[in-house]
């Protein structure tokens, strides 16, 4: 049996809105849209990745709040578990620095504005449904 590895996912939220990050790599992933975040390594609790891989990407100082019911599969061993999550004050304002070209806070009426990963598609619906806004 495959050992299954764990890719937190972040649901960043400011006020009612979330942040969605635009991949830059690899080139089946480029351009399209999804939850920043990252593997959970050896020995790892899921909130200190999501914190470091959050560091690491966006250049923010955040904090994990609650974990999204669900499990989503991406390709094996990888499964993906969200954890919403705001920033801590005095943090920076989040840039794409790796695996990004580009970010956008989205309000609920734009969620769908953009091309979501195929695999991140569910857990955004999980998502917005548990924040009470409305889906497509």
């Amino acid at each position: 049996m495959t050992e299954r590895i764990v890719v937190v996912g972040a649901a960043l939220l400011d006020g009612d809105r979330l942040l969605a990050a635009r991949r830059s790599a690899p080139e089946d992933l480029a351009g399209r849209w999804e939850l920043p975040g990252g593997k959970v390594e050896p020995g790892e609790r899921p909130e200190e990745a999501l914190v470091r891989e959050l560091r690491e990407e966006l250049g923010v100082t955040a904090e994990a709040v609650e974990r999204v019911p669900g499990e989503w599969p991406l390709r094996p061993p990888y499964v993906l578990h969200v954890w919403t999550a705001r920033l801590r004050p005095g943090s920076p304002a989040p840039a794409p620095l790796e695996d990004h070209d580009a970010l956008r806070w989205l309000t609920p009426d734009e969620i769908w504005d953009v091309d979501w990963l195929d695999q991140d598609v569910p857990a955004v619906r999980e998502t917005i449904t548990r924040l009470g806004t409305r889906t497509r």
